[in-house]
């Protein structure tokens, strides 16, 4: 058991520092190792695995709402990238360029995609010329790199894994009602697949995505009570079409630009899990993206017909689950402890006298509940127990959310909470940025969304005093 502790203590507890804590779970679970690129890093196979699962759910939800795959090239000429000004405005401190190919000078320089809507509108120019060619719903899974000053594993790199929707509709009413059918899937993603409740709204215009109408964001509070913008679906309406030249010949012959949309969620939704359910003693991960969700651990491995029934239990486990044996010559004290590093859902414990009795012990990761459970009835008991996992750590993170978020009508008392309260704030709002700006400046706090589902804390705005518009969801955020 000392080798046990020793792993465990080699966490620093996040109530102590939290930063710490996050740095220590991503390297002690080994989902990832830094590189010789500044900003870079590996994902080790437990950490693409996570996203494996990620990707290949989503990708499933995407396509029963109509969407296809495609993929684009990820240089874009600088030619293209300037021709809508926001956009351009908005990433230019963030783009690498290639200005060379081989030994020779470039004629043009070229972007490393930081985002691709100035491709797809490049390409879309050819693609659509009649309304018969619309609604185009694609979708790209690729990696994206933008030159971030500070770093941090999943949460901020400079390239990172993502996914991004691009499509273009007749209407302004059928890009909007797409913007928001994807950020309702992204929600239902996370709070179904993740167990990560979300606030949906629209971000303010200083926030919304350069270049957009409308941005539309899900919002998740980690365990520190800093947000975490987890999603973001974005309106484009007309303004790159006209930029880009993008028509199309309506049912009444008459030329038309299109309406665009685009919406993405990326490697940092890992970072979300990970600081969302984790604990001192490493990852916590719910069942249905965890890429193992059982680990059956031999006790007395050693003695005759301990890895037989071993072998057996995961045969019989693997139709319906991920299922893998530890079978190393660790102690069981050390594998206990692997398994609760790395996550795992749940340990099945067997031995010879456990076999003897024809039961076994299995732990829930989340509640370390053990039980006791027939052999006859494991498979049974297994399907309850990471049902009612999957269920219960939603709801723990949504209790978890909801009294952690506070409500201020004035600034002194926004402040307050801020220091005091860490969490989300809702507060009124006149609309304009100057208070917006003076909230950040004073507070460190910035506006996460304008919920949807509007409430009316006062009648004033917290900061100016004058008639309020809205109500917004602020916090501290990463």
């Amino acid at each position: 058991m000392a080798d046990n502790k020793k792993l465990v203590e080699a966490i620093t507890s996040m109530e102590v520092d939290f930063a710490q804590w996050y740095t220590d779970v991503v390297k002690k679970a080994e989902l990832i190792d830094y590189t010789s690129v500044k900003g870079c890093m590996v994902f080790k196979p437990a950490g693409y695995a996570i996203w494996e699962l990620i990707q290949s759910q989503l990708d499933a939800m995407f396509k029963a709402n109509g969407v296809e795959n495609v993929y684009l090239p990820m240089f874009i000429p600088e030619s293209l990238l300037q021709k809508e000004k926001d956009h351009v405005e908005g990433f230019a401190p963030e783009v690498a360029w290639v200005t060379h190919g081989g030994l020779n000078p470039l004629q043009e320089r070229l972007c490393v995609r930081p985002t691709s809507e100035t491709l797809f509108c490049d390409f879309y120019k050819n693609e659509i010329q009649s309304y018969r060619d619309l609604p185009k719903v694609y979708n790209q899974w690729c990696s994206v790199v933008r030159w971030e000053k500070e770093t941090r594993p999943f949460l901020r790199s400079r390239e990172f894994l993502w996914q991004e929707g691009h499509t273009a509709h007749a209407t302004a009413q059928d890009a909007e009602a797409r913007t928001i059918q994807m950020l309702n899937v992204y929600a239902d993603f996370c709070e179904q697949v993740l167990a990560i409740p979300v606030i949906k709204g629209r971000k303010t215009d200083k926030e919304k995505f350069a270049g957009a109408e409308a941005t539309y964001t899900i919002e998740a509070l980690m365990h520190d009570g800093k947000a975490l913008q987890s999603g973001t679906s974005h309106n484009f309406g007309d303004g790159f079409a006209k930029a880009f030249g993008i028509q199309y010949t309506d049912k009444e012959n008459k030329l038309q630009h299109v309406h665009q949309t685009s919406w993405g969620v990326s490697t940092r939704l890992i970072g979300g899990i990970i600081m969302v359910h984790g604990d001192d003693s490493g990852l916590v991960l719910p069942p249905r993206i965890a890429p193992t969700q059982i680990m059956i651990i031999p006790i007395m491995q050693h003695k005759e017909g301990v890895l037989d029934k071993a072998a057996e239990l995961k045969q019989l486990l693997s139709a319906n689950f991920r299922v893998k044996v530890d079978d190393t010559d660790k102690s069981p004290g050390w594998k206990f402890s692997e398994q609760e590093m790395r996550g795992i859902p749940v340990r099945v414990e067997i031995g010879p006298k456990d076999i003897a009795a024809n039961k076994c012990v299995i732990v829930r990761r989340d509640t370390r509940e053990k039980m006791e459970v027939s052999l006859d009835e494991l498979e049974a008991k297994i399907s309850e127990v990471l049902t009612n996992m999957q269920v219960e750590m939603l709801e723990r993170a949504r209790t978890h959310r909801d009294s952690h978020t506070s409500t201020a009508a004035t600034m002194a008392e926004f402040a307050k909470n801020v220091e005091e309260k860490p969490g989300f704030i809702k507060a009124m709002w006149c609309g304009d940025q100057a208070c917006e700006d003076l909230i950040k400046e004073q507070t460190g706090a910035t506006s996460r969304c304008m919920p949807f589902e509007q409430e009316n804390i006062s009648d004033k705005c917290v900061c100016c005093g004058k008639p309020a518009t809205k109500m917004v969801y602020w916090g501290r955020a990463y």
